[in-house]
């Protein structure tokens, strides 16, 4: 006689240290194996779309702080240049330039929260999270002596950024940029042919280009599957194509991919970063525009790429001095689509590790 399973049903959230915020997934499990999942979002949900609507253009600065709560920056930069895209508004060369600085040091610090989180829920404790973290905290560091905040850092204006990096932000900055290669190879010396982080990410969570590709995903999630696209590359914003760059991609598409693309990203924004500090060009920080900004009638959508993927902000405007409409295109909620196609079939521990490999930020995704 044949012993036969029963499956059960195991809630994993919305307060469970492995769901990376408040979010909870109701996971069907057949003996050790999943077989179906069912993910529950909106515990975090602020009306932050709608809220937008009722404050001016650059009062909904801060709204886009509070989505991606771990890259404030990227958001910040998104906005803003939709905002200019639909008032027609120029920005300084020094601007952008700061504009690109900034958005990269947010990604290092980015990346550096997601593959350390990574790594620990494979198991390694908090070692390597403490590690990633430590210069995370430096560059937030360089962030409160420009303007003053950490992480809500609302330092994007429309029309360029907010305050001129203080004096001694520059000497910090490539001071920074020395010790980030060293910290880079002990991070590849302590992880990457690591027996026991191969086994938990290898062939783990795998997305095929194909299916990356029709769910639309984006960032590492879309690179770590082999597909080149980047929208730095592919359309160039705030003088991208200025500077020299890869695009690293995966060949496997697996948990183990997606770390690896986030490290060599790491490295290519420190070579970002030092090449716009070395051609910062002198000049206004800030375009003035009108304190109320009333754009004409019209709808713009404008794109970034965060550290997590595409980046979208599209507005509508009635002439008035808020938003008409105010949406987020949110690469959280889009890269989150596929973790069902990734755990079933899994074991849990499998899909705890898949489920990190997104790294996925809730603000973001309920809004």
């Amino acid at each position: 006689m044949t012993a036969a399973s029963e499956p059960y049903v195991l809630n994993i959230g919305p307060q469970h240290p492995s769901t990376h915020g408040v979010f909870r997934v109701r996971v069907v499990m057949d003996g050790e194996r999943i077989r179906d999942i069912d993910m529950i979002v909106g515990y975090l949900h602020r009306s932050m779309e709608k809220l937008a609507e009722e404050r001016t253009y650059t009062q909904n600065i801060p709204f886009t702080d509070r989505a991606d709560y771990l890259a404030a920056m990227s958001g910040n930069l998104g906005y803003c240049l939709a905002v200019e895209q639909l008032a027609g508004v120029e920005v300084p060369e020094r601007a952008s330039y700061l504009r690109v600085i900034f958005a990269e040091l947010q990604r290092i610090a980015s990346h550096a929260m997601a593959n350390g989180q990574l790594v620990s829920d494979a198991g390694a404790w908090q070692t390597p999270l403490l590690y990633m973290w430590r210069e995370r905290e430096k560059i937030l560091d360089l962030f409160e002596m420009t303007c003053g905040a950490r992480l809500t850092t609302n330092y994007m204006r429309i029309g360029g950024v907010a305050f001129d990096p203080p004096p001694e932000f520059f000497p910090a900055a490539s001071a920074l940029l020395d010790e980030l290669p060293a910290r880079i190879a002990e991070y590849t010396e302590l992880l990457v042919d690591n027996e026991i982080f191969l086994a938990r990410t290898r062939n783990v969570g795998v997305i095929s280009a194909a299916d990356a590709i029709n769910a639309s995903l984006a960032g590492p999630m879309l690179r770590g599957s082999g597909v080149p696209w980047d929208l730095r590359k592919a359309e160039p914003y705030c003088g991208y194509d200025r500077f020299d760059f890869a695009v690293p991609v995966g060949r496997a598409g697996d948990a183990y991919d997606r770390f690896m693309v986030r490290m060599e990203e790491v490295r290519q924004s420190v070579g970002i970063v030092r090449q716009a500090l070395d051609g910062l060009p002198p000049g206004a920080h800030k375009t003035d525009i009108p304190l109320a900004l009333r754009p004409e009638p019209g709808e713009a959508y404008a794109r970034v790429e965060g550290p997590r993927g595409e980046l979208g902000f599209y507005l509508v405007s009635d002439g008035g001095p808020a938003p008409y409409r105010f949406h987020i295109r949110a690469p959280s909620l889009i890269n989150l689509t596929l973790l069902r196609e990734m755990a079933v079939g899994a074991s849990l521990p499998d899909a705890i590790v898949a489920l990190g490999s997104i790294d996925i930020v809730v603000g973001e995704i309920d809004r």
